[in-house]
């Protein structure tokens, strides 16, 4: 029977409201990426750039305050950035034509997700975040120079142009923010997991913003998902339970070992001891000139 204590933790509980807020997160800026999409606008690497621009201050900013060494190498970030960037581009909501394209976007996102939970299990946070907003921002200028410079030329910007800009940067460095707070306490999968949502978000914004009608079967699939994410959960954390068990029947088993070995080795202190005892007796009698039988 199962125990719901033990499957809906704090940090469960957490990982699932979390993983939500940062599903919706992306929802706000498909639907930001569309406004813009409806004005002609088509610089998906531009409206990353202020999202690089924000990590880079807020969080070297922190860096700098702390003054503490690099936990890992700035080009194992350099190459993050890059990955990152492309990813932005080729996974937007307006991708260049292709399905190739498409899928390697959604590819190039697995692996900066997965790298992301590689830093911010053996690094820092805040390092991570900094290095990215830096090389992201580099990155993305350079790219902006050569592929988006005449299509922001081209831009008339007003109020309804540059609101969807800013709101789609604070969306995503709020995105980019909790994204290591989440793989840090429950992974990468439970991340991807989690944005499987967020075309149910889009849905339910369109209802209560739109008034469009939404079939039952959203409900249910949004509900399934959901499901999904606990079982989920509660298998990641039993697995977690066998392995700290596994792990202190080890080190119960090298004490153990250990505690042998220190009997052992006195065991043949005191042989050794006796032999030498023996030895001793025998050369004093030899050297008296008396023989002990």
């Amino acid at each position: 029977m199962v125990n719901w204590k033990d499957v809906l933790t704090k940090n469960t509980l957490l990982g699932l409201a979390l993983g939500q807020f940062l599903s919706l997160l992306i929802t706000s800026t498909g639907f930001a990426s569309s406004e813009l999409a409806k004005k002609g606008i088509n610089a998906p690497t531009s409206q990353s750039f202020l999202n690089y621009v924000l990590l880079a201050l807020i969080y070297g900013g922190i860096m700098l305050y702390r003054r503490q060494a690099l936990k890992a190498k700035w080009y194992y970030y350099l190459a993050l950035g890059l990955v990152d960037v492309e990813a932005n581009f080729l996974g937007g909501s307006n991708p260049i034509k292709g399905d190739l394209l498409v899928i390697a976007g959604a590819t190039l996102y697995g692996v900066s997700n997965v790298s992301e939970e590689y830093f911010v299990k053996s690094a820092d946070r805040v390092e991570l975040m900094a290095f990215l907003g830096t090389f992201g921002a580099i990155i993305s200028a350079i790219q902006i120079s050569i592929l988006e410079r005449n299509e922001l030329k081209s831009i008339q910007w007003s109020a309804g142009a540059t609101f969807p800009f800013v709101g789609f940067s604070l969306a995503m460095f709020l995105f980019y923010s909790g994204v290591p707070v989440l793989l840090k306490i429950s992974g990468a999968t439970m991340l991807n997991l989690s944005l499987l949502t967020s075309d149910m978000w889009a849905v339910f914004i369109r209802m209560f913003a739109y008034k469009e009608k939404v079939d039952w079967m959203y409900y249910v699939a949004f509900a399934a998902v959901a499901v999904g994410l606990v079982v989920y959960s509660w298998g990641d954390k039993t697995d977690q339970n066998k392995a700290e068990v596994a792990d202190e029947e080890i080190e119960h088993s090298k004490h153990f070992d250990e505690e042998a070995g220190f009997r052992q080795q006195d065991d043949r202190d005191i042989v050794g001891s006796s032999k030498s005892g023996s030895f001793s007796k025998q050369a004093i009698a030899s050297s008296s000139g008396v023989v002990e039988k």
